[in-house]
């Protein structure tokens, strides 16, 4: 008997579906996260409640530090003393290196050794051991209470390099305005060092002023004195070699009559030319136009409009029309019709002289117009060829004419230079204010305890979380019946609860929680086939230990006490158990029928307080494998099923035997049992790829050993069977 009941369209469609949530089964990633949280909820916690504390005794045993602070106002700087090319950069790149560099000049190491020197640092005890300085070398041993004279250089620029570590600088953004703070255990301290910082600050800038302002006034008048020899030589060089050359250029003369630039006399008569040749060459276009037209076919305007013509046509049209007149009586010999023709024909003639009198006319003028023009064309030529030779004597003219502009206005750049120095030689122009001058702090600036716990806490949170998912990388058992329907993608027929007892004294109790569990897994099996419980089944499991046979048993006694006639064989040859429920020897069993022994009967046992049969292993086979190869077990399921409507078969193992998969393929299906907490998802996943590739229906998994406190969010009340007989119901829960 193979698979009884079980159509070959379904089971290959189970398998398929099996396979492929075993590989791509996944729960949204969001809920992943929070079902580990609640998982490892006490790791997190304590990782918390670990961090808060340390975070509260550090904050309570840390030196409170007092910060000062005092803003000052850095106005952009606009003179530039050496700008002699007279290029300027962009205004935000000029500005954001100009503010940079005051940054950094603000926490330079001379400004902060000025400050030590004026506060007498070097010499201050209190000061060193307000910032715990403790050194070995020489210039910190004292002699007679007080430092040695000899390291006082070594102490200055120690002194000077706390003062800087201790110190910030805070540009407020979008503004010229910058904040100093100072931070010491010594509000007083910390005050008096932020002003004399921002004083000092502004004393350095005006020392550099002045030093720039003499150095600026030597290197100008040496530079003017120079520029001044090569202006008046460029000039001399100019007027000479317009002399030679014989170029005359005349002043421009701009819109307000002073003069702007010069232009040259064959330009102003090349552009005079220009314009009377155009008129020209307009006047010639016109004419020939009126020339060409004529000489078409019909009239010309000219013609159309001379009233001679015009007169001597209307006389021609009178005539033509009586003489129409005179064809409609009488034949062209009519002697009135032939005077009357003798006239259109006098007519004809004098309308043609007219007309070739216009058109000489015109011709003549055109003929005028195309002199004027060639005439003014070839002055214009010869313009052209005078300037192009102009031109060609004037590309020196114009280099040394743009030397000589170029050294006028570098001397006129800095002359005026100069001159904006000897007014401000004197006068220390400071771009640096104080705005707000510091006060001794009256609270500390550190530590902060709301914020240390705050941050403790999201540290605590983030260990935790790193230990939750640490943990849950390493722990890879089934924790809850979502998981396992989720990771093994089997229909999950019950959930188990752990037991401490006797499998068999609980199941006599027909009111126990393990009774009720297997209860829901009975119910599900009778949906798992369209005859509803599967007649014959084995119950197996990755490994040992895992509750595979107290399923067995439970499975047993719920049916036998539904009324049907129930048998239980110990199948697993290598480790029976069955026959320790019952009290007798494993002497007699499955593998006596395996190995050809026939009489069932004497191989079963009754099982009277739970009511059902049971069949033990039997004696232990030298490989049970080879008897379960054979159709003997089929066989015995088939007349099994005779006499009884279910057979169970307790099966070994799946992984490290061949027993399973042999077994299960004589059933019509199996239910797997996995022990939840305790078993490595991989190992459950490929214990039951072996199943598959055996070709067996797997009918679903029942999860064993479930401790609900153990288990995620949500399962607290449903999986803790806490709805027990007898228990009393509160009218208003009802």
């Amino acid at each position: 008997m193979n698979n009884i009941g079980l159509n070959s369209d379904s089971y290959f469609t189970q398998h398929t579906f099996l396979q492929t949530h075993l590989d791509n089964a996944r729960s949204p990633i969001l809920r992943q996260y929070l079902r580990i949280a609640m998982r490892w909820r006490y790791v997190i916690l304590g990782a918390v409640a670990v961090c808060f504390l340390i975070g509260l005794i550090a904050t309570l045993l840390t030196t409170p530090q007092y910060t000062a602070s005092s803003t000052i106002e850095i106005s952009r700087e606009s003179d530039k003393v050496t700008d002699f090319q007279g290029v300027e950069r962009e205004a935000s790149i000029a500005d954001q290196e100009f503010y940079q560099t005051q940054y950094g000049l603000l926490k330079s190491r001379a400004l902060s050794e000025r400050v030590a020197t004026q506060l007498q640092l070097a010499e201050s005890l209190s000061f060193f051991e307000m910032f715990d300085i403790k050194s070995s070398d020489a210039a910190f041993k004292l002699e007679n209470g007080r430092y040695p004279a000899s390291g006082r250089a070594i102490r200055q620029r120690i002194a000077g390099d706390i003062l800087r570590k201790h110190l910030s600088i805070n540009p407020t953004r979008m503004s010229r305005l910058v904040e100093i703070n100072f931070t010491s255990p010594d509000p007083n301290f910390s005050a008096q060092v932020t002003n004399r910082w921002a004083v000092n600050f502004i004393q350095t800038n005006l020392e550099r002023k002045v030093q720039a302002t003499s150095y600026g006034r030597n290197l100008l008048q040496s530079q003017l004195t120079q520029l001044k020899k090569r202006l008046d030589e460029s000039q001399r060089q100019l007027v000479n070699y317009a002399s030679s050359a014989r170029i005359i250029n005349l002043p421009a003369q701009s819109g307000n009559g002073q003069s702007s630039s010069e232009r040259s006399i064959v330009v102003d008569d090349l552009a005079a030319l220009n314009a009377a040749l155009a008129q020209a060459t307009a006047g010639r276009i016109e004419a020939q136009a009126r020339y060409q037209q004529n000489g078409r076919a019909g009239a010309s305007a000219e013609a159309l409009s001379n009233s001679a013509i015009n007169s001597l046509r209307q006389r021609r049209a009178e005539l033509a029309a009586e003489y129409r007149r005179l064809m409609t009586q009488f034949e062209p010999g009519y002697p009135a019709a032939q005077a009357i023709q003798v006239q259109i024909t006098q007519l004809d003639r004098s309308i043609a002289s007219e007309e070739g009198r216009v058109t000489s006319s015109l011709q003549a003028d055109y003929r005028r117009t195309q002199e004027q023009e060639q005439a003014l064309q070839a002055k214009v030529e010869q313009l052209k060829g005078d300037y192009l030779d102009l031109r060609r004597r004037s590309i020196q003219y114009n280099i040394y004419q743009q030397e000589v502009d170029t050294n006028q206005a570098l001397y006129d750049g800095l002359l005026q230079r100069f001159k904006e120095i000897g007014i401000a030689g004197g006068v220390g122009v400071n771009n640096i204010s104080i705005v707000d001058p510091a006060q001794a702090p009256r609270a500390p600036s550190s530590p902060k305890l709301l914020i240390n716990l705050a941050i403790a806490i999201l540290a605590g949170l983030g260990i935790g979380a790193a230990l939750a998912f640490g943990l849950e990388q390493i722990d890879e058992g089934i924790t809850d019946p979502a998981e396992a329907k989720r990771e093994l993608g089997l229909p999950l027929l019950g959930s188990i609860p752990k037991i401490d007892e006797e499998p068999k004294d609980i199941l006599l109790d027909r009111k126990s929680d393990l009774v009720d569990a297997y209860l829901t897994v009975q119910t599900n099996l009778a949906f798992s086939t369209e005859h509803g419980v599967p007649r014959s089944f084995s119950v197996t499991s990755t490994r040992p230990s895992e509750g595979k046979s107290t399923t067995c048993l439970a499975l047993a006694t719920t049916l036998a006490r539904g009324g049907k006639r129930i048998i239980l064989i110990d199948g697993d040859m290598r480790n029976p158990s069955i026959h320790h429920l019952g009290g007798v020897q494993h002497d007699r069993g499955l593998s006596n029928y395996l190995t050809g022994e026939d009489n069932i009967d004497s191989l079963t046992f009754p099982m009277a307080d739970l009511g059902f049969t049971a069949m033990s292993a039997g004696p232990l086979p030298p490989n049970a494998a080879e008897l379960l190869t054979s159709n003997r077990l089929s066989q015995l399921i088939a007349q099994l099923l005779e006499s009884y409507d279910h057979v169970i078969i307790d099966s070994p193992p799946v992984m490290g035997l061949a027993d399973a998969p042999l077994i299960a393929a004589k059933v019509e299906g199996v239910v797997y049992a996995v022990e939840s907490h305790g078993i490595r998802t991989g190992l459950v996943k490929e214990a039951l790829g072996r199943l598959i590739t055996a070709n067996v229906r797997i009918i679903g998994s029942v999860l064993t050993k479930f401790d609900a406190k153990k288990a995620h969010y949500g399962y607290g009340y449903g999986y803790e069977y806490g709805y027990r007989y007898g228990r009393k119901v509160e009218p208003d829960a009802a």
